[in-house]
């Protein structure tokens, strides 16, 4: 590899980052104790509350390689950790329902499978390059998505997909500034990026990849995307072609060469865009659907105190249904599977996450695909049903086809 390009990968960029952002190191331990698990030394379990020889006591941490560190600036530290949070399932759970039942849903439908797809490449070029994520003497922050493979960061793609596909969707939409819609892209984009580096989950030859790797998916996707919403949406043969795509995509997978949460989380995210996809797809062929009153592009309305009041009341309700439906769709459709396969689903739940543990694998998958289609379906269709039927909906709803 090019000396330029080992620099960007190496764990000691890392370090770094993270000590020009305010982590401090209390200790360097030699490499071959790097990957003992931290419960010697006077430390406990979690790194918490054990004193150190130098006096450190509260705010010492100890990470998975047995660095002891400690945050010296916690803004930095709070801003990444929630900079990370927003390539999270708890981010998608609410940003993609708040968009779509107070926003736009035509441009919600375009971005989200742009996200899809682009997490599907990403997701499967990390299990086919299979590059770990950075080691000793880098100490990482986060133990969450510890077990996938680094290369690509999944988080830096999609740093850019959703603020920039927003803003191109929406363009000829609506009459905003466009300069003010990049500085707040750019910043989101640099904060989750920066926030991968800081917390030592990935280097920065990961992040370099990962942009890249999702301006290059982005010039073709854009028009394809725009293209195919309103094919799906307005083919009879819609249901069939989605259904078939989403599962083969999953069944058809790279093999990670271990067992790791990617194949999963990729589920989710197809499964989410196939159900936004036919709860649409049902709108349109259930004549629901009605030409705008006056063609694009509209002025931003900004809501009064009536207006608050109903997305507040769509939102919370909407995210009520949403947790409600998740819990229900996973334990039906986990029971069911388990019970096809004649395993005992409470057996196999705690059984180990391994690639030879077949059952497991085709449960997981299996309810992934069908909880999430369902979330992705009332997203688009039942809930906004219910919105009308409460007459608490969103007018303009039914005319972003």
């Amino acid at each position: 590899m090019h000396p330029f390009l080992e620099y960007l990968k190496s764990p000691e960029l890392v370090v770094k980052v993270q000590e020009y952002f305010g982590i401090e190191y209390l200790r360097k331990v030699p490499p071959s104790k790097a990957a003992k698990p931290a419960h010697g030394n006077g430390s406990t379990a979690n790194g918490k509350g054990a004193p150190l020889g130098n006096g450190y006591t509260a705010e010492k941490k100890i990470d998975d390689n047995d660095n002891a560190y400690r945050v010296t600036n916690y803004f930095w530290y709070v801003l990444f950790i929630v900079g990370t949070e927003l390539g999270d399932e708890l981010f998608y759970a609410t940003f993609i329902p708040f968009w779509f039942w107070n926003i736009d849903s035509a441009v919600g439908r375009r971005v989200v499978m742009l996200w899809s797809a682009i997490m599907y490449v990403g997701q499967s070029l990390k299990d086919i390059i299979r590059w770990p994520r950075p080691s000793y003497p880098a100490a990482r922050l986060q133990k969450k998505w510890g077990l996938e493979y680094g290369m690509p960061s999944t988080h830096a793609m999609v740093s850019v997909a959703i603020p920039f596909s927003v803003l191109i969707y929406t363009y000829d939409r609506y009459i905003y500034s466009m300069p003010v819609g990049l500085a707040i892209a750019c910043v989101w984009c640099a904060v989750i990026c920066v926030s991968r580096v800081y917390l030592g989950m990935h280097s920065v030859l990961d992040i370099v990849a990962g942009l890249v790797l999702v301006v290059l998916l982005m010039i073709p996707l854009i028009p394809i995307v725009d293209r195919l919403d309103l094919v799906i949406v307005t083919s009879h043969w819609s249901p069939i072609f989605v259904l078939s795509i989403s599962i083969l995509l999953i069944v058809f997978y790279p093999d990670p060469g271990k067992w790791t949460p990617t194949r999963g989380d990729t589920a989710l995210t197809v499964s989410v865009c196939a159900g936004i996809e036919l709860g649409a797809w049902l709108h349109y062929h259930l004549g629901e659907f009605q030409q705008p009153a006056q063609p694009p592009p509209y002025e931003i309305i900004w809501p009064s105190y009536s207006m608050l009041g109903l997305l507040l009341l769509r939102t919370v309700l909407g995210l009520c249904c949403i947790v409600a439906s998740r819990a229900f769709a996973k334990s039906i459709s986990y029971a069911f599977v388990c019970f096809i396969l004649g395993r005992d689903k409470n057996e196999l739940r705690q059984s180990e996450d391994t690639l030879e543990n077949k059952n497991k694998i085709i449960v997981e998958l299996s309810y992934k695909l069908f909880t999430y289609g369902v979330i992705g379906f009332n997203t688009q269709y039942l809930l906004p049903s219910v919105f009308k039927l409460l007459n608490i909906g969103r007018p303009d709803f039914y005319t972003e086809i």
